[in-house]
């Protein structure tokens, strides 16, 4: 009789330690345990930790709550200018309601990807290639609302789209790469000539400078003969100045002469004299006889 009950009591206790490990479930930290009974949804969603279900009656479906990170396949189409392009992004979502995630939506990741593909052709037919190349924050903030949309009834929440290349035709890469050299060009050329403006202002404002004052031409004669030297050239032309020239016409202008001055004091007079009687001449002797 013991041992009847010894034996009933060691199968009662194994079909405890069956039922034990077929009911009992571990949920993750970062999951969250939806349990379906007999197909409907029961009670509330499971936290993370040591949980019961009953075998064969309940269904526990664990549902991964960390971001997704999630590769949009290269998608091609034509812009509204009328550019083929081949771009692909990548979309960072989560779940935020683990019942919604099961209940609404058979595959909530397929369903995602494939909304992720058909806004990414939309947003390219959409766009102008400038704005994918250079204006990309704006699209990606109108990709991550296009995308939110219907995700949100699925619990699903997206948090960020990024583009990540965008593609073009080889006639397209070298038309683009014209444009960019005509322009760098263009800008070198604009550069060049405010260069030469600067220059020709400071040059007239130093001729000026130079021509109030000799010396310092002279000095800037000298300071280009120094830098000609220095280059070691056979021959050396020294320009004749031209100051020299001025200085050698004046030398050979004649002098004016000095007017003649007059004399500051009268001259002394000579007192005059009484005229000397002359002798009698022959003539007058012949009469007195």
């Amino acid at each position: 009789m013991l041992q009847d009950l010894l034996g009933a009591a060691a199968v009662v206790a194994a079909g405890g330690l069956v039922y034990l490990g077929a009911a009992a479930r571990v949920v993750k930290q970062y999951e969250r345990g939806v349990v379906l009974r007999l197909g409907r949804l029961r009670g509330q969603v499971r936290s993370p930790g040591f949980t019961m279900v009953v075998p064969a009656v309940d269904r526990l479906r664990k549902v991964n709550m960390q971001i997704v990170t999630m590769p949009i396949p290269a998608q091609e189409g034509i812009t509204c200018d009328n550019v083929t392009v081949r771009v692909d992004a990548v979309v960072y979502f989560r779940v935020v309601d683990a019942a919604a995630a099961i209940i609404n939506v058979e595959d909530y990741r397929f369903a995602v990807s494939q909304m992720a593909q058909t806004s990414l052709r939309s947003i390219i037919g959409k766009s102008e290639l400038d704005d994918l190349l250079s204006n990309r924050e704006k699209l990606n903030e109108g990709l991550e609302l296009m995308i939110d949309s219907p995700a949100i009834g699925w619990g699903v929440q997206i948090d960020r789209v990024e583009i990540k290349d965008v593609s073009l035709p080889d006639t397209m890469k070298r038309s683009m790469a014209r444009q960019a050299e005509a322009d760098r060009e263009r800008r070198a050329r604009i550069i060049n000539a405010d260069a030469e403006l600067q220059a020709s202002k400071k040059l007239a404002e130093a001729a000026k400078e130079m021509s109030e004052q000799p010396a310092a031409l002279q000095l800037r004669l000298l300071q280009t003969v120094v830098a000609v030297a220095a280059e070691k050239n056979s021959t050396l032309v020294l320009p004749f100045p031209v100051e020299l020239l001025r200085f050698l016409e004046k030398a050979q202008q004649p002098l004016p002469q000095p007017a003649p001055q007059e004399p500051q004091h009268k001259p002394q007079q000579q007192p005059t004299l009484p005229p000397s009687p002359q002798p009698p001449s022959d003539d007058e002797d012949d009469v007195d006889e």
